[in-house]
């Protein structure tokens, strides 16, 4: 599948965004700006101190004690100034990184499912993840950088103090460090944004390589996939060698121009002295102003480097960051039993993709369940997700109808779609943290009754055995839990939400035969009352539910009751005499889920 990157900000835009970020905080800026002046002065007034030292050693200067406590001080003060300035610019630095996670995490949440799908997993997590840690970790940079800029800003005024023909020396660095940047930045700035785009596609084709590692296996493609992510790999390496290589040869430069610049500055000190028109003290501060410009010089000059590989990182996290956010609807909740219709639905990942669904039109009355089965890509995940509101249909209409009228699913809210439908997946997902919490994520105002309640409903009796209760730590580094137990935790969750219509996506496919048995009554427990679309992974799960549409080709080719259908001797029957036949599901049909 050719993917279809997320957006990409300008530089101009990318700025901006972080510039309204930023005036969130100013007391934090005015922080960071006052501190970075008042060490730039300092770090100026130590050399020009040691220049009238030197001085004074050589006139003999009675006063040689109070000049070098004034040094000293003053350096003291700079170190302070310094010390305040990298703090507060870190600070702002990083409340300002901290917002900004903030807004792309909210943006990749609310991102139109079909929108990430065709981006891939590894755009979407890179932003996230590789892009945004590449940002957070040049936050520090801001603050060298800008007490570098201030130093230097105040050092060109001393130098001009000093002697106008010193300053001129200084500036004889200039070109060199012109043509420097002018040969690299352009350069750059095109090689981090392809290492970027090449760590991205190596992350892509990595996941994808992973989520479908079964498929991989089925159809002998190790070796294929092994060769797509070599290339990715080697790709992505070769991209940030050159990134490297670019950052040296930058680095290299800039010591030239050290050495060209502290020699033009002693050789025309020299011949000033020589001349009597400049003290040696002079020349000394001055040469002094120099060599600490050294630090501060290299520190902008080469920042300039990881501020492009920073740029080229922020302005994918601003891409998504400043997406629209998704138009809401309006809010209005659920009133009574509600009815599930599908008119004309119709739906394609992409241009250039088949239709997967072709016109279905299909009505799941209130409190009733609707089973649907098929074959393998017959249509049965989209059709799932289209109903569920996860998928918006691009024509038909998915439609939720209670007493008080019809809400179209493109118009509902992401925050008011909870309150209409929950939806759950084959694979769901067990968040780190308690038991309790992973739960009232779905209902924060829920107490432990009716947490426990939720859990017994769905038959988790194992959760009262749990060394803590509900306060026993799950997910990542917590209990381990099987599939079947994060299955029953999926369940409850809706279960505590509580919502008048319910979607189960082969919702018991993950749990062995062992377990089929009370996932598909807690799942018959949650349906109960409620209008339920189950995409059935087990013919025995469908026979359960009050009716049963079979899918094919995207078509709705067989709808009716269990018994019905039977009767109907047409492709369920075929299915039902198969399962009966084995006692097992049968590969390929009922059981294979189509994505």
């Amino acid at each position: 599948m050719t993917a279809t990157p997320l957006p990409v900000a300008s530089g101009r835009h990318a700025l901006a965004h972080l510039a309204r970020i930023a005036r969130r905080h100013p007391r934090d800026c005015a922080a960071a700006l006052g501190w970075t002046l008042a060490a730039g002065v300092c770090g100026v007034l130590v050399p020009l101190l040691l220049g009238d030292l030197v001085d004074a050693v050589r006139a003999h200067h009675a006063d040689l004690a109070g000049l070098l406590i004034r040094t000293a001080l003053t350096a003291l003060a700079g170190a302070l100034c310094t010390a305040a300035a990298q703090r507060a610019t870190v600070v702002l630095g990083a409340r300002i990184a901290a917002r900004l996670r903030e807004d792309v995490v909210v943006r990749v949440l609310a991102l139109d499912p079909r929108a990430a799908e065709a981006a891939g997993g590894g755009e979407v997590t890179s932003r996230v993840t590789e892009d945004m840690e590449n940002f957070t970790t040049a936050v520090p940079l801001l603050a060298q950088v800008s007490t570098a800029t201030g130093t230097i800003a105040v050092s060109l005024a001393a130098f001009a103090s000093l002697d106008w023909r010193l300053a001129l020396a200084f500036l004889t660095v200039v070109p060199v460090y012109v043509l420097g940047l002018h040969a690299h930045l352009p350069r750059a700035a095109r090689q981090y944004a392809q290492e970027r785009t090449a760590a991205a596609e190596r992350g892509r084709v990595v996941l994808e390589s992973l989520h479908g590692a079964r498929t991989v296996d089925a159809y002998d493609m190790a070796v294929l996939q092994t060769g797509r992510v070599d290339a990715a790999s080697g790709h992505a390496l070769t991209a940030g060698l050159r990134a490297t290589w670019l950052s040296l040869w930058l680095a290299k430069s800039m010591n030239a121009a050290e050495a060209l610049g502290l020699c033009a500055i002693l050789l025309t000190g020299a011949l000033l002295v020589d001349a009597a028109e400049v003290s040696v003290g002079a020349v000394a501060a001055a040469g002094l102003l120099f060599h600490r410009l050294f630090d501060p010089l290299g520190t902008l000059l080469t920042s300039f480097d990881q501020v492009q590989r920073a740029g080229a990182a922020l302005a994918r996290v601003v891409g998504v960051a400043a997406l629209p956010a998704p138009a809401a609807g309006p809010a209005r909740l659920p009133s009574g039993p509600v009815t599930v219709e599908a008119r004309g639905l119709r739906f394609s990942y992409g241009p250039g993709r088949g239709d997967v669904l072709h016109g279905v039109d299909l009505v799941v009355p209130p409190d009733t369940s609707l089973a649907v089965v098929g074959a393998s890509g017959a249509g049965k995940t989209t059709l799932a997700h289209l109903l569920g509101g996860v998928l918006a249909p691009p024509r038909g209409r998915a439609v939720f109808a209670d007493r008080l009228g019809r809400m179209d699913v493109r118009e509902m809210s992401d925050e008011d779609r909870p309150a209409w439908v929950g939806v759950i997946a084959q694979e769901p997902h067990v968040f780190t943290g308690t038991l309790r919490d992973d739960l009232t994520l779905a209902a924060p105002d829920a107490d432990d009754r009716a947490v426990q309640a939720a859990l017994d409903a769905v038959g988790a009796r194992w959760a009262a055995a749990l060394p803590d209760g509900l306060d026993t730590r799950i997910g990542v580094g917590g209990h381990p839990l099987d599939a079947a137990q994060g299955q029953q935790l999926a369940l409850a969750r809706i279960m505590l939400a509580d919502p008048p219509v319910v979607v189960l996506d082969e919702a018991t496919a993950e749990a062995g035969s062992a377990h089929a048995r009370v996932l598909e009554d807690g799942a018959h427990a949650l349906v109960r009352g409620r209008t339920a679309l189950v995409v059935a992974h087990r013919l025995s799960q469908a026979r359960r539910c009050d009716r049963i549409a079979v899918l094919a080709d995207g078509r709705v080719e067989e709808l009716g009751t269990h018994a019905e259908l039977l009767a109907l001797g047409g492709r369920y029957a075929a299915l039902w005499s198969a399962w009966t036949e084995h006692g097992a599901p049968v590969r390929g049909h009922a059981v294979a889920s189509e994505e």
